[in-house]
């Protein structure tokens, strides 16, 4: 599966140090943005989120039960128990 990207407007001087840096390294600008791009997403796909920070430092395992988020700022409807007067 092969896809296409086209960038425009690069700086002249990011595009000199481009080939530079791929010139050093022996391989194409090509290959050069691919890596690039692969140890990037790797390094944001390993990072912890804050939620799973506090989970591993306060969650059930340390004592601590933390409450579910709530999402869209709406309360959950409680209705009264109609036995009760």
């Amino acid at each position: 599966m092969s896809s296409v990207i086209t960038v425009r407007n690069i700086d002249p001087g990011d595009k000199s140090w481009l080939k530079r840096e791929a010139r050093r390294q022996c391989i194409s600008m090509e290959e050069l943005v691919r890596r690039m791009i692969h140890e990037r997403r790797a390094k944001s796909e390993a990072q912890v989120k804050p939620s799973e920070a506090f989970r591993n430092y306060f969650g059930p395992d340390h004592g601590v039960e933390l409450p579910l988020s709530v999402r869209y700022g709406y309360r959950s409807v409680l209705f009264p128990d109609e036995n009760q007067p």
